[in-house]
């Protein structure tokens, strides 16, 4: 395939942009980058760890710095994280450089995944469980605008990676 040789999977935090990632990665024979992964490797910390020592300011300045390095020239998917489409001019970089996949999902359905990491999940720490639903809609309404914008919006709860395997092929054939 010619043209655009990069994919990037976006979404709310809990949506599974990983999993789906490595597993698409594997069915198109691409290389896998997790964003998140690539930015703990060159900063040494972990992500709730550069929130706490430096800020989510310095964290979105890194995270901006580091997904314009990746994958130029190789065949790539690039899981993203939750915020990245919706700081800086991050969408519009995606939209140019590559195919965008957006995993959608409800607060429900996000929530139930994510009751469990909050402790890991920096935004999401002093949130009480009983308010977890409503934050998460609230925070995914505001995001939506830059989601939305995806080439691809897929359903992402019991994804089928045969069908996001061909919206993907699909995609990157009309934009060549």
């Amino acid at each position: 395939m010619r043209g655009k040789s990069i994919v990037y999977i976006i979404g709310f935090m809990g949506s599974g942009k990983t999993t789906a990632g490595e597993k698409l990665a594997s069915s198109l024979g691409w290389q896998f980058v997790d964003l998140d992964r690539e930015i703990e490797k060159n900063e040494g910390k972990t992500i709730p760890q550069i929130f706490s020592q430096n800020g989510e300011g310095y964290f979105r300045a890194v995270e901006t710095e580091i997904l314009r390095s990746l994958g130029a020239g190789k065949k790539t998917i690039i899981s993203t994280g939750g915020g990245t489409p919706c700081y800086d001019d991050n969408m519009d970089f995606m939209l140019r450089t590559g195919v965008t996949v957006y995993l959608k999902m409800t607060p429900p359905q996000l929530a139930g995944r994510l009751l469990k990491e909050t402790e890991d999940r920096p935004l999401l720490k002093n949130i009480p469980d009983d308010k977890l639903v409503v934050f998460i809609g609230e925070k995914l309404k505001q995001r939506e605008k830059w989601y939305n914008r995806s080439n691809i919006i897929i359903n992402g709860m019991d994804l089928d990676i045969k069908d996001l395997h061909t919206a993907v092929k699909t995609s990157l054939i009309s934009l060549q």
